[in-house]
């Protein structure tokens, strides 16, 4: 059927291609910013399958900024114990990782199972909360870019439309539109897996673990994990490099059966299943003139360690404020710092994500620190003010840790509390707090003292202390991600004012929005 085309132009600020999880992200934060945006997705529907189930713990930490966690932990739970059977039909139970109780410092120190379909279900909620909407079915066509902006073509239900924006993103993973149309190289390569995922219903497997069979060797390895908030497993085998593979109940009954002799196993019915190819892949750029790349359109990784989702929901939120402050009037060269940020992340995630396969192969799933994303930080960045000033504090860059505190009224808060929302936040530590900048739209000033004094908040059990080294005088300036942009000494106030003009800091949100009223926030 010819398409019609009924062209006409919408000024918006963003438009967001893909809804997935890195779109939704990326949506919310500039929705809580005040900034339009059109959010597009080609499927007709939300994604239905379990696909990314692990949430790190650095992403619950973001989660719990956009306000999202506690309904996003009730959709799931935690991991399930191993169970490694043996050729003689014994097995061990292991668990999947250390045990790490919370810290002050670190209050979320185990992963959560949530599937896909949940987590992002819970952030199209939130969304909408912002007035915010995807539009399914809404495909990208073509675009153009020019110094002042771009004209997006989108087509739906058989018409196309021109959209004028500002930005464009793309969010619309490994196979992205966005980046083969901007002519973007993904090198890396074809890791030599080929594996079957499949949501399902299951009968004959007990739900408190999770089943692995045949776990040292590659061709009749497989997995059942009972998918948390579901009364769903999920199925997971290498396969063969060529040819079909039969996804109906009856096929992958039978591939249970041949790979585990397990007769008493049925699969009753499928809710979703795909069959992929691990690639470790990784684009030459992020940015192209007023076109950004996020998520899965940026970097691809094996599913080991439960990395992919992750990287891209972290990609958005990095994303977000940058974009929202250059869109209401900061120096466009704070868009640079998010490629110059994120690119190396990627690129480490890879090779971890890469190693875990590699040890995969061999039979061994354990995870420890390095999946949780809590070391992740840019103390390389440019936006890492370093100071000369002589202090044992937190280096810039390094993510900005939790710590307990009690209110000048009494209550008891956290330091989290204090950075929740799309600001910067000024910790100064001591009660002097006249000397320090006043406050202005997008930044909160907070004086935190040691216990005996008085100030707006009080380092109780020096916890800020032990997390921060501050002394009496100094300060730390926390982004809205959740990094120390800089640690300095109130006597720094011209050197601060400066940094903060950079990255538009002193400049007032908008008022109002000049987009559809369904994105009008």
């Amino acid at each position: 059927m010819q398409t019609v085309c009924e062209t006409y132009h919408s000024p918006v600020d963003v438009v967001i291609v893909g809804a997935g999880a890195a779109g939704l992200t990326l949506a919310i934060e500039l929705a809580r910013r005040r900034v339009s945006f059109r959010l597009i997705e080609k499927l007709d529907e939300p994604f239905r399958g379990a696909r990314g189930k692990g949430l790190q713990p650095r992403s619950l930490e973001v989660f719990e900024d956009l306000e999202i966690l506690d309904r996003i932990a009730a959709r799931g739970g935690m991991y399930p114990p191993q169970r490694l059977y043996r050729d003689d039909g014994s097995y061990a139970d292991v668990p999947l990782g250390p045990a790490s109780p919370p810290t002050a410092a670190e209050p979320y120190r185990q992963p959560l199972m949530v599937p896909q379909f949940a987590t992002e279900a819970v952030m199209r909620e939130r969304l909408a909360e912002w007035g915010g909407s995807p539009e399914f079915g809404h495909e990208l066509r073509a675009f153009q870019q020019d110094t002042e902006g771009v004209n997006a073509v989108v087509a739906h239900a058989g018409k196309e439309e021109t959209i004028r924006c500002r930005y464009l993103v793309g969010a619309d993973g490994g196979r992205s539109f966005v980046r083969h149309a901007l002519g973007v190289e993904f090198p890396g390569k074809t890791l030599g897996v080929r594996a079957l995922v499949a949501d399902v219903h299951v009968e004959g497997l007990d739900r408190d673990v999770w089943h692995r069979f045949n776990d040292a060797r590659l061709d009749t390895q497989i997995a059942a994990c009972p998918l948390a908030g579901t009364d769903m497993f999920q199925l997971q085998a290498p396969v063969a490099l060529e040819g079909d593979v039969d996804l109906s109940a009856e096929g992958l009954t039978a591939i249970f059966l041949a790979r585990t002799g397990r007769q008493d196993v049925v699969i009753r019915s499928v809710s979703w299943a795909s069959v992929f190819t691990m690639n470790a892949r990784l684009a030459d750029r992020y940015q192209d003139g007023r076109v950004l790349l996020v998520g899965d359109a940026a970097h691809v990784h094996p599913p080991t360690g439960g990395q992919g989702l992750n990287t891209s929901v972290q990609d958005a939120y990095n994303l977000g404020w940058k974009l929202a402050a250059v869109v209401d009037g900061a120096p466009t060269t704070l868009l640079a710092t998010y490629e110059e940020e994120r690119r190396p992340i990627a690129a480490q995630v890879l090779g971890l994500s890469s190693a875990l396969l590699e040890a995969a192969k061999r039979g061994s799933m354990h995870r420890g620190r390095e999946v949780q994303q809590l070391d992740l930080g840019y103390p390389e960045s440019s936006l890492a003010l370093r100071t000369d000033e002589p202090h044992e504090a937190i280096r810039p860059g390094a993510r900005a840790p939790d710590a307990p505190i009690r209110s000048a009224a009494g209550a008891s808060r956290r330091l989290f509390d204090l950075f929740r929302g799309p600001h910067w936040t000024l910790l100064t530590y001591g009660n002097e707090r006249e000397s320090w900048i006043p406050p202005r739209p997008g930044l909160r000033v907070h004086t935190i003292a040691p216990r005996g004094t008085s100030a707006e908040f009080v380092d109780e059990g020096e916890h800020v202390r032990a997390a921060y080294g501050l002394a009496p005088g100094y300060g730390v300036l926390v982004r809205p991600d959740g990094y120390v942009g800089a640690v300095l000494h109130r006597r720094s106030m011209a050197t601060l004012e400066t940094y903060l003009a950079q990255v538009g800091c002193h400049l007032p949100y908008r008022p109002n929005c000049v987009v559809r009223s369904h994105n009008c926030l």
